[in-house]
């Protein structure tokens, strides 16, 4: 079988990323119930995400400009990405309204009216800080029609040229570099990707986001698209797959040249009990686990693999104990670093195709 799959190597400021990479989701300033010690130590983590739209709301420009930028007001010396808040605007906030000069929204925390416009989002990400930072986009549903994806592509092709001229006359803010990425949308159709994906290409940007997938199209078509976006996008520069998410879509992603991923699902599943081992997905309030006195996943690297059981972990979940969610996130994040670094031994190597295979047939079982 043919793979698109690479490693490669971005380098910013605050450390050198190497990919394929999995990027834990930060979306506040911080990976939900996950210390940032245990980022680093254990879990491993090059890069966290923030949030535009999140961190606009709160705590605001403001708090973060006096701080000197997230990476000081949450106390993280390595890279940071943020995503414009587009999705979250589109998903989260109530009566909202798109026009050529931006989109206006409601806070979903407390009602108060706003507007993102290309120029305003490229200054709060600006104050921010991200050493990694996206354009403003519509990102459209999974099952939109071919006109109203065609629509909604012009008007994120106007808004990135707004994002990019803005960008480009204005300067970080804290003596370091930030990246600017287009997001590549188009929906499920191969004519509206390529025309998106041909013409962010022609803006010579330092890498180049796909937006728009894993919104609830059928996992096929995501493949697809991806498929669609390999030959089109610059092989030297990175791709970053947003939003996505389970570990088989992540070394399918890989397999198609895709060299990013971030998604809430390792944290998200973790606080209801779901863990991804090497054996498969475990749902650890089953009572089959009840004495079961083997590690979280016996083939895991972690702190929290090394030395937790099925049966404890359990028993936490069971109890309502914070302590559980906890591990289970540490587990999940830690796995997904370790799926990836997997990815990248065998690409070096050059049996990634055939790992992989076997790979999803495993992490797709559940146990």
């Amino acid at each position: 079988m043919q793979t698109a799959a690479r490693c490669g190597l971005i380098y910013t400021d605050h450390g050198v990323i190497e990919t394929p990479v999995f990027m834990p989701v930060g979306t506040i300033g911080s990976v939900k119930g996950v210390y940032h010690r245990d980022l680093k130590e254990d879990i491993r983590a090059q890069i966290i995400l923030g949030n535009t739209y999140h961190l606009y709301l709160r705590p605001g420009p403001d708090i973060i400009r006096r701080a000197g930028g997230l990476h000081k007001f949450i106390s993280w010396d390595r890279p940071l990405l943020t995503d414009s808040g587009g999705f979250q605007v589109f998903s989260l906030a109530q009566n909202r309204k798109l026009t050529e000069e931006g989109c206006t929204f409601r806070s979903h925390i407390d009602g108060s009216l706003h507007t993102f416009t290309p120029e305003n989002n490229v200054d709060t990400q600006r104050i921010i800080g991200a050493d990694i930072i996206m354009a403003l986009d519509e990102c459209t549903p999974g099952d939109a029609d071919h006109a109203y994806a065609l629509r909604s592509l012009q008007l994120t092709r106007n808004w990135l040229e707004r994002c990019i001229r803005h960008f480009d006359r204005t300067e970080p803010l804290y003596g370091y570099r930030q990246f600017f990425f287009p997001i590549v949308q188009g929906c499920v159709y191969p004519d509206l990707r390529r025309m998106a994906a041909e013409h962010a290409v022609s803006l010579n940007r330092d890498g180049y986001a796909i937006g728009g997938l894993s919104v609830g199209e059928p996992t096929e078509k995501m493949y697809e698209m991806l498929e669609v976006l390999n030959p089109v996008l610059p092989a030297d520069k990175p791709r970053y797959l947003m939003g996505v998410g389970t570990p088989a879509n992540i070394l399918e992603g890989i397999a198609r040249g895709v060299d990013m991923f971030d998604c809430v699902m390792p944290t998200r599943n973790g606080r209801n009990g779901m863990l991804f081992t090497w054996e498969g997905m475990i749902n650890i309030r089953n009572k089959k686990w009840e004495d079961d006195y083997s590690l979280l996943d016996p083939l895991g690297t972690s702190f929290v693999d090394r030395t937790y059981t099925k049966a404890y972990l359990r028993h936490l979940f069971i109890a309502g104990e914070m302590l559980a969610a906890q591990i289970a996130s540490e587990h999940n994040l830690a796995f997904y670093m370790d799926l990836v670094k997997q990815a990248r031994q065998h690409i070096k190597e050059g049996d990634f195709a055939a790992w992989k295979e076997a790979a999803v047939k495993r992490l797709e079982t559940k146990i």
